[in-house]
């Protein structure tokens, strides 16, 4: 594979075409001679700095190769005029995110190119002759803020344009943070940057981010034409970081964000990015764009190494590393095409996975054991498919067609032409070519499928199951369970492990404590609040009534008539030292919560349940909506230290029991000053269930 670069060819035209070429994307910066390292120590513990690759790059390439390719065309006297493009029907996706992780393991900021003055704005935007952006396919990130440097933008029809960065934890670092705003008005610009959310090229014409539509084959010709427009002073000359009749009055600015302020505050409220490009934005339109480009670059590099970003781009890192199967995606096999799978059960799981299926144009035949169980389940597939009209993620025609590829079953003889019938839990007897068929269907149905051994609970509902564990004995140690829901929830969490309780149901809650309980009976608290709250006539969000009271059209909100019942199982389980409530910091109740789940996390890394932590991370984040920008559960534990999580619950389990005893590996780990998420080795005696 060529080596990333940058072309330039002149046309008699007198147009200097420069073209980047680093495929798939055309990403803007590839570091030199930089370690591959694996995921699960990145930022961890720099002691322990597992190789597995060394590959040498050449340099800076893009971002190199484009000052040196602007700078020849600036001296040449036989170019008038410049366009600059991406090659492969792509412009650029923007800024080459394994920088971030080359940043975050080393620490080394220094790694991060300066770019934003010395190229987008000295280099292109300051050039001294006009820079036409000929966008097609893609624009994300950094590419989108090199187009926005040039003077003028044509892009062909459907091609996606944003700035992404703030969910990597930081803000548009390439002078996007002022240009967008200039360029299609300050609402419009917060509202992509702080939502993430990318606009089509069309949509971009309309706002005038974009000057021309034109078809992908006159891309080219229109551009060079427009470029030489504004040689000749035919077309304007507009430089987008001068730019200022969008933003509106300094009075107008202040209100639109303060209102984003507030807007931030709710829907993130314990990450820096969000508010930090509302400065960054405030900052120019106070004191101009380039100052307010100077703010950004400065910004930009404080937030790549906050927790935050760490966090994130790990959990983006992690993601991708779930389709890498030893065995299995490395033996050279390839998937086959599957058109009809079989779904044993349509229960919430069940149902959930036919309706992914069906939608995705997948035949789907439901086996259940009774034909009640039938309808039932054909029922909330039916009801999903309408929640996915009413919500517009799915028009009326495609509903129906998905509706008409389900068909419903009672015993096996539909089974003989199916392709596939689901779970996917590996087992010595399962094949790498079941496994890979599974892992493909998984992202056709735009799922992230995680391969896992098999054991009670799998992989994440196993890790977390002493989450709710650790709850009922906080609360049954004397804490508030309203506290302990705020608490969680100001954590990251949706919300917490009561008012999840009320949702799931309260028989669920029973079921699934009685198969954990029997799995590991020398880690479970057998609590009576349960069974008190369903003789008290409570079954949760069901019949409106639990630890919160349900009515439509509001919030839930705590139900006082509840602490009668919370006390009674207190004088049943009898937990609390000398019968007081004990005294605990907020910082100890999430510990005292999210700490078991590290330990039994840890247990699942021992014996082999996933292939590696980062799929532990991964399942976390979209399985059990732990907090992404925590990085998932291990990754958190390793960022709060394996020691400290050690400690704490070896004197937990002194003073309180051994559920909180720290597992052997943890103990190993946190003694040794080995990060959780490092591969085990060859001698740790591992056992594993793949």
């Amino acid at each position: 594979m060529a080596k990333p670069h940058v072309t330039m060819e002149v046309g008699n035209d007198g147009v200097a075409v420069v073209t980047l070429v680093n495929p798939p994307v055309n990403a803007l910066a590839i570091p030199s001679k930089y370690l591959l390292l694996p995921l699960s120590v990145l930022t961890i513990n720099l002691r322990f700095f597992f190789v597995i690759d060394c590959v040498e790059f050449d340099g800076d390439a893009v971002i190199a190769g484009l000052k040196e390719k602007f700078d020849e065309a600036t001296r040449r006297n036989d170019v008038k005029a410049l366009v600059l493009t991406g090659k492969g029907g792509r412009f650029s996706g923007g800024f080459d995110i394994n920088v971030f992780q080359k940043v975050h393991a080393t620490g080394d900021i220094s790694l991060m190119p300066d770019v934003s003055v010395d190229l987008v704005v000295n280099t292109i935007e300051d050039c001294k002759k006009p820079v036409v952006a000929a966008v097609e396919g893609l624009a994300l990130g950094g590419g989108l803020e090199l187009a926005m440097g040039c003077h003028a933008r044509i892009a062909a029809p459907k091609t996606q344009l944003g700035l992404p960065e703030l969910t990597l934890g930081v803000i548009p670092g390439f002078g996007g943070t002022q240009r967008l705003p200039r360029l299609l008005g300050l609402s419009k610009a917060i509202e992509i940057m702080l939502f993430s959310k990318p606009i089509m090229s069309e949509e971009g014409k309309k706002l005038g981010l974009i000057d021309a539509i034109v078809p992908s084959q006159e891309l080219l010709k229109v551009s060079r034409q427009w470029a030489l427009d504004i040689s000749e002073r035919r077309k304007p000359w507009l430089r987008s970081l001068h730019r200022t009749d969008k933003i509106g009055s300094l009075s107008e600015a202040r209100e639109v964000l303060k209102a984003a302020r507030q807007q931030a505050k709710k829907i993130a409220p314990n990450v820096p990015q969000h508010q930090a490009c509302l400065d960054v934005m405030e900052e120019g339109i106070i004191h101009g764009g380039y100052n307010g480009v100077l703010k950004e670059a400065k910004v930009f590099k404080e937030l790549v190494m906050t927790e935050t970003s760490k966090g994130l781009v790990h959990v983006f890192f992690a993601q991708r590393m779930t389709s890498k199967i030893p065995k299995v995606t490395d033996v050279g096999l390839k998937p086959r095409h599957i058109k009809k799978v079989a779904v044993i059960g349509g229960g919430l799981m069940g149902s959930g996975i036919a309706t992914a299926f069906i939608v995705s144009n997948i035949h789907v035949v439901l086996k259940e054991i009774n034909s009640e169980y039938l309808q039932k389940g054909t029922k909330t597939i039916e009801a999903n498919v309408r929640s996915l009209v009413t919500r517009g993620k799915l028009t009326r025609d495609k509903a129906d067609k998905a509706l008409s590829m389900l068909k419903g079953a009672l015993d096996y003889s539909d089974f003989k032409d199916v392709d596939m019938v689901i779970e996917i839990v590996r087992t010595e007897k399962t094949s790498a070519q079941a496994i890979l068929d599974l892992m493909t269907v998984g992202k056709t149905i735009k799922k992230v499928p995680v391969v896992v051994g098999n054991c009670t609970g799998f992989a994440v509902n196993r890790a977390f199951f002493p989450y709710t564990q650790s709850a009922l004995i906080l609360v049954h140690l004397g804490v508030d369970v309203f506290r302990i829901d705020k608490l969680i929830s100001s954590f990251g969490l949706p919300m917490g492990p009561f008012q999840l309780q009320d949702l799931s149901g309260y028989g669920v809650a029973l079921a699934v404590g009685k198969e954990f309980a029997n799995a590991f009976p020398d880690r479970t608290f057998q609590s009576p609040l349960i069974d008190l709250l369903v003789k008290d006539g409570r079954n949760g969000k069901t019949n409106g009534k639990g630890y919160y009271i349900y009515e439509k059209g509001s919030k839930p909100r705590p139900d006082p008539s509840v602490l009668p019942v919370i006390e009674e199982s207190r004088r049943r389980a009898n937990i609390m030292p000398n019968g007081k409530p004990i005294n605990i910091t907020d910082k100890e109740i999430v510990e005292m919560i999210l700490f078991p789940v590290v330990n039994e996390a840890c247990r699942v890394l021992d014996e082999g349940v996933v292939v590696r932590a980062s799929d532990l991370d991964t399942a976390s984040v979209l399985g059990m909506s732990f907090p992404s920008y925590r990085g998932g559960i291990v990754f958190w534990a390793d960022l709060v230290g394996p020691k400290h999580v050690y400690d704490s619950l070896k004197k937990w389990s002194q003073r309180f029991g051994d559920f909180y005893k720290p597992s052997k590996f943890l103990e190993e780990r946190a003694t040794g000053g080995i990060p959780l998420s490092a591969p085990a080795s060859s001698s740790s005696g591992s056992r594993s269930r793949m």
